[in-house]
C-alpha cells in the first residue's frame, strides 16, 4: 500500500468544500523519543486536537454531544509518516472535515514541519452512537445543523 499526502476521502461533485482548521505548535521535550525525534504516538493527540478545534467551529463541541447524549468514537486511525518533527521544532497540523452524508465524521489531517516539509499525513472516521453505545443509523441533529451551516457556507 503507498503512502498519501492527503485526499483520503472522496470528495462528491456540488458538495461544499471540507471546513479546515489549523494549529501551531512547538515541539516539547516530553514529546519525542531518545533519540529526539517526534514519538509516533504524538500523532493521535494532534489529530485530536485538530478534531477538537473543528468540533467547536461547527457546534460539535465535546460539551455539545453531551447535551445530547450523543459519542462519536474513532472507528478508523490511520498515520501516513514521511519526515519526522525534532525536537523545539514548529509544526501546524491542519484538520479537514470532509462532507459526507452518513451518520459518520470523515476527517482528514495534514503535519507540516516550520520549513514547509510534508511531515505526516492521516485520517480519522467516527460513527454516531448513543451515549448507551447503539449506532445511529440516521444522522443525528446537531450534525445536521452543522452541515445546513456549512451548506450555506456559514462555517
Amino acid at each position: 500500500m503507498r503512502r498519501k499526502k492527503g485526499a483520503y476521502f472522496r470528495r462528491t461533485n456540488g458538495t461544499p468544500p471540507p471546513i479546515s482548521v489549523s494549529l501551531k505548535r512547538r515541539i516539547s521535550f516530553s514529546e519525542v523519543d531518545p533519540m529526539g525525534v517526534l514519538w509516533h504516538g504524538r500523532y493521535a493527540f494532534y489529530f485530536e486536537q485538530a478534531n477538537e478545534k473543528l468540533g467547536r467551529r461547527c457546534g460539535m463541541s465535546y460539551s455539545d454531544f453531551m447535551q445530547e447524549n450523543l459519542r462519536a468514537p474513532v472507528v478508523q486511525f490511520h498515520v501516513d509518516y514521511f519526515a519526522s518533527p525534532m525536537l523545539a521544532e514548529e509544526i501546524t497540523t491542519i484538520g479537514r472535515f470532509i462532507w459526507n452524508e452518513g451518520a459518520r465524521m470523515n476527517i482528514e489531517y495534514e503535519i507540516i514541519k516550520e520549513d514547509g516539509t510534508f511531515a505526516a499525513s492521516g485520517y480519522t472516521v467516527q460513527m454516531f452512537v448513543t451515549d448507551a453505545g447503539e449506532p445511529l443509523l440516521t444522522t443525528p441533529p446537531m450534525l445536521e445543523r452543522c452541515r445546513k451551516l456549512w451548506a450555506e457556507g456559514k462555517i
